[in-house]
């Protein structure tokens, strides 16, 4: 019993003591700053004072206070040093400026005097320290008289309570301002002297009368009139200690049995009654300190009354739910309140979000019990209640709207783990339900602060419909034999961040819900047997989402573009063609397409039917819609895609025993990508991808179409599939020439028909005519860029002929592709080098000035150069092939042992040299020239120092003569060239 009282007196000392230091403390801080501002205030007006007036001499401060008081001037000033210094030793200590009155009046702020310690020491905190000792000598009384059995138990409670009532009565009495301080603690201390006897009636001598109910009542008595005197006297801390009193009630009258509904109902008109008190007289630390007392008060009961089995039996856990949320809503609506009377405090909604923290919390130590875990609409009712109360928060104080997204990864994290570790097909419904009621909320919320509070919405609130669906994504890859139900639940949550999308002018929901809808869909088709059960139902879900995505994001985007969207800077501008909003219709576009390439990847489809049959509904919607708004991107990303899942099935399924079947689905789409701009060439005659589209699809469907009629129809003549293709790109040309089309148009379709027509002779034949195809097809392109002057056509025919020269002048396999023909000079090398020659000299006449510039350079040097390289090495390997050894199938180079061979490179390379010379003096180019004379001067070396020795004596004057008379003809003519450049100088 001693330990009981020694316990409670400290308790009630360390409240009484403690708080009133705390607020010294402040109230010390808070002045002290106050005066430096006051001193601050009158220095700045000094200096203004002193600024109007013309600063005087040292003078004695006496002597100039009387002229400023009565407006005389001052005497003039003593000259003599010695007696200065004797009137100073004899004045009076100066008074400040700041309490001499200033001849122009200033308006300053009034100055708080400083803290008088002694005044704090000696009226206040000794009249505490008095009153606290009064109570201790009372209680030590009390304490003696019980060991002694002085007085008989009835007496000395009545004395108790008389003392008690004597010491409120007599606070009351000396109520005045000058006793404001006595009259406080003599009520503070007739507060604790009836707790104290009440307890004891109850505790200690088990009085009759006192039983539960009065003793209750009683100190719930006390603690009333606790709060009455506080609100009469102005003391916070008679409240205080009504506040302790009240919650120290149920502890000390506790009689070990279960009864939440009285205890939280008291706890419950405790907090209304501090509430009150702290709304009416402005003391803020009550709400925290009642906050923290039921806080402390709902731990200590959950962790002595609270048994699973006894709370799970019926109902009960709702009384438990009811407290946690009950005392939510209370704070909750106190801060309401005060928001309407506008006496809001931080505290007040401190304490709220502490109420709300501490009810979400109780929901996860719910979920830990089984019990519990298996009922989820009523464990997710609770949490719905609490979740709804941390919202509510936001929308009275727009600047907590941070709880919006605390509150919210609290609750969905309450939701996965549940869902994780006790979903059942039994309980879908109920999450699905509840995963889409959070994300509503939390959505809603912030569009609720924009439109009330005019907040901008932030940006992690688009994160809910994201979490919903992934919530939804757990359930997909866990149960067996999953509901379509669930499906419709996925579309209304797409629906939720679109909308929320729209809302706030972003696209970045949108992208989310996307992919997460996608890898749902996804999930569950990787769950389909191989027997294909439920693949038709599959790919109507597929389908019915992707047309979905593709309508509502190119809507969307269509909506936001001309409206302005503020996309975060990730994304860049609108006008950017990389931005989100060009690039979300074709990911909507192209993802459908991946999950379909999954499918045809894992199930075995012999039949491509159901599959591309989809991707043609996808292709149609694609086109139409890029017909209808514009985006002409699409046709492009559906080309692409269903190539993709062409190439998926043609070489994981294909079967050429079935090949009618997959030719028809190639044809019909090559044939859909080429006749769908000319359809609606009024709408795409300025745009450039379903151009370009159309114009592609021919050459990228080619190689399948090639490969399944040579697997399957190996009779055919291969040369007729190219020729076949060429026909539509060739009318397609046609009809773009007889248009007002763009050269990029016309570029396009004949680069598609030359590249069919050149690969006709590769596919008929082999070997040298895929080089001689190479150099017909360049040839042909920069004969189109003479008619149509794109850069693309004139750079891709330079490339193309600087490819065949590669591979005839650099590649020596070249040479061996067949044996050598019975007939020489007129052979095989003759056309495969002689067409390649003469179409980079083709080339390089077409590309005449202002044509020539390929990449800023002049490409015609370049082209004459290679075709001259070429021609020359036609002429050594005819000449090689004439003196080759018969028999032998290889062609061999050899500068000895045939004197016909040697003397017949020695004139060929001089005639070679003089033809140069000749080209290079008409048209007047000197690096020509300069090459003939290199070539000439070989071979005059080759003449010298190897024929003269290896040649037979009829063979090395034919070749002397010659090589003779092409150089003086070589000279001659040079003479005339340098001559005729003279005079034109001159």
């Amino acid at each position: 019993m001693e330990l009981l009282i020694l316990f409670i007196v400290g308790l009630l000392i360390a409240i009484l003591v403690l708080p009133f230091v705390a607020l010294a403390k402040a109230n010390s801080t808070k002045r002290g700053l106050d005066d430096l501002a006051t001193r601050l205030s009158s220095l700045e007006n000094e200096m203004r004072t002193l600024g109007r007036h013309t600063t005087q001499g040292p003078q004695p401060e006496a002597a100039v206070a009387a002229p400023k008081a009565f407006g005389v001037p001052p005497p003039a000033p003593i000259t003599t040093a010695a007696p200065i210094e004797q009137e100073k030793e004899s004045m009076p200590p100066p008074i400040p400026e700041r309490f001499i009155k200033p001849s122009v009046p200033q308006i300053s702020a009034p100055a708080r005097p400083p803290i008088n310690w002694e005044q704090f020491m000696g009226a206040k905190l000794f009249a505490w320290i008095g009153g606290l000792a009064l109570f201790l000598g009372v209680a030590f009384f009390v304490k003696y008289s019980f060991e002694h059995n002085l007085i008989p138990p009835e007496l000395r409670v009545a004395i108790g309570f008389t003392i008690g009532v004597s010491l409120l009565i007599g606070g009351l009495l000396v109520k005045r301002k000058e006793n404001a301080v006595t009259a406080q603690t003599l009520c503070a201390t007739g507060i604790l002297v009836l707790y104290a006897v009440t307890f004891a009636c109850r505790s200690y001598y088990h009085f009759a009368f006192f039983g539960l109910i009065p003793t209750f009542l009683l100190m719930t008595l006390i603690t009333a009139v606790a709060f009455l005197l506080a609100v009469r006297l102005n003391a916070i801390v008679v409240a205080v200690l009504g506040i302790a009193g009240g919650f120290l009630t149920p502890v000390l009258l506790s009689t070990g049995q279960d009864h939440p509904l009285g205890l939280f109902v008291y706890i419950a008109l405790l907090d209304i009654g501090l509430l009150a008190l702290s709304q009416r007289q402005g003391w803020n630390v009550l709400p925290t300190l009642g906050a923290v007392g039921t806080a402390l008060m709902q731990f200590a009961w959950v962790g002595t009354f609270f048994i699973p089995e006894k709370y799970f039996a019926g109902n009960k856990v709702l009384v438990v739910m009811a407290v946690f949320a009950g005392f939510q809503v209370l704070f909750l609506a106190a801060a309401a309140w005060s928001k309407r009377t506008r006496k809001t405090s931080p505290e007040l909604f401190a304490c709220g979000i502490g109420f709300g923290a501490v009810a979400m919390c109780s929901a996860f130590y719910l979920l830990s019990f089984e019990p519990i875990a298996q009922r989820p609409a009523l464990l997710f009712s609770y949490l719905f209640v609490v979740d709804l109360g941390m919202l509510a928060l936001t929308l009275l104080e727009s600047r907590l709207i941070i709880l919006n997204a605390v509150a919210g990864l609290a609750a969905f994290t309450l939701l996965a783990v549940w869902t994780n570790y006790d979903l059942t097909t039994t309980h879908l419904y109920t999450a699905l339900t509840f995963y889409f009621v959070f994300a509503l909320f939390h959505s809603a919320t912030p569009l609720a602060l924009q439109r009330l509070r005019s907040v901008q919405i932030p940006w992690w609130s688009h994160a809910f419909p994201g979490l919903s669906l992934l919530l939804v994504l757990m359930p997909i890859f866990q149960l067996a034999g999953l509901s379509i139900v669930i499906w419709p639940l996925v579309l209304i949550i797409d629906l939720l961040a679109i909308v929320l999308a729209l809302a706030t002018a972003t696209l970045l929901p949108i992208l989310a819900v996307l992919l997460l809808t996608l890898i749902a869909i996804g999930g569950w088709l990787l769950r389909i047997p191989t027997e294909l059960t439920g693949l038709p139902t599959a790919l109507f879900i597929l389908g019915g989402f992707a047309v979905f995505f593709l309508v509502t994001t190119s809507r969307a985007c269509r909506r936001l573009t001309t409206t302005g969207i503020h996309t975060p800077k990730l994304f860049g501008d609108i006008t950017d063609p990389g931005n989100l909003s060009v690039q979300l219709p074709a990911l909507s576009a192209a993802l459908p397409f991946l999950l379909l390439i999954m499918v045809t990847l894992r199930l075995p489809l012999a039949n491509p039917s159901p599959v591309f049959g989809l991707a043609l509904l996808l292709i149609i919607l694609l086109l139409g819609m890029s017909e209808l708004f514009s985006f002409g991107v699409l046709p492009a990303v559906a080309l692409v895609s269903v190539l993709a899942l062409e190439h998926a099935w043609h070489f994981q399924h294909f079967d050429p025993a079935r090949a009618s079947l997959p030719l028809l689905w190639y044809l019909g789409f090559y044939a859909l990508f080429t006749a769908f701009p000319f359809i609606f060439d009024r709408k795409f005659l300025g745009k450039t991808a379903p151009w370009d589209t159309a114009a592609l699809a021919g050459p990228l469907h080619f190689y399948l179409v090639y490969h399944l009629i040579r697997t399957a129809y190996p009779n055919w003549v291969p040369g007729l599939v190219p020729a076949a293709f060429a026909l539509p790109s060739l009318l397609g040309l046609f009809v773009l020439i007889n248009r007002p089309a763009r050269n990029a148009q016309l570029a396009l379709f004949g680069g598609a028909t030359l590249f069919f027509i050149t690969l006709i002779f590769p596919i008929e034949f082999d070997r040298e005519w895929i080089t001689v195809g190479w150099a017909l097809e360049g040839a042909a392109l920069c004969w189109l860029f003479h008619r149509v002057p794109h850069p693309g056509l004139r750079l891709a025919g330079v490339a193309l002929l600087v490819t065949v020269f590669a591979r005839l002048a650099l590649n020596p396999a070249v040479l061996t592709y067949h044996s050598r023909a019975a007939f020489p000079i007129f052979n095989w090398y003759l056309y495969t080098y002689g067409i390649a020659t003469v179409c980079l000299f083709a080339a390089a006449r077409l590309l005449a000035p202002p044509r020539n510039r390929v990449l800023g350079h002049n490409a015609r040097p370049l082209l004459y150069t290679l075709g001259t390289v070429l021609a020359f090495l036609l002429v050594n390997i005819e000449i090689g092939d004439y003196f080759s050894i018969p028999g032998v199938a290889a062609l061999t180079f050899e500068f000895s042992g045939s004197f016909a061979r040697d003397m017949s490179y020695s004139i060929a390379w001089a005639l070679f040299a003089l033809l140069l010379l000749i080209v290079g003096m008409r048209k007047r180019t000197a690096p020509v020239r300069y090459a003939s004379l290199g070539l000439l001067g070989a071979t005059v070396v080759k003449l010298f120092f190897h024929d003269l020795s290896q040649l037979d004596q009829l063979y090395r004057i034919s070749a002397f003569v010659v090589v003779a008379v092409i150089a003086i003809v070589a000279s001659f003519l040079y003479q005339r060239f340098l001559g005729a450049a003279e005079k034109k100088a001159m």
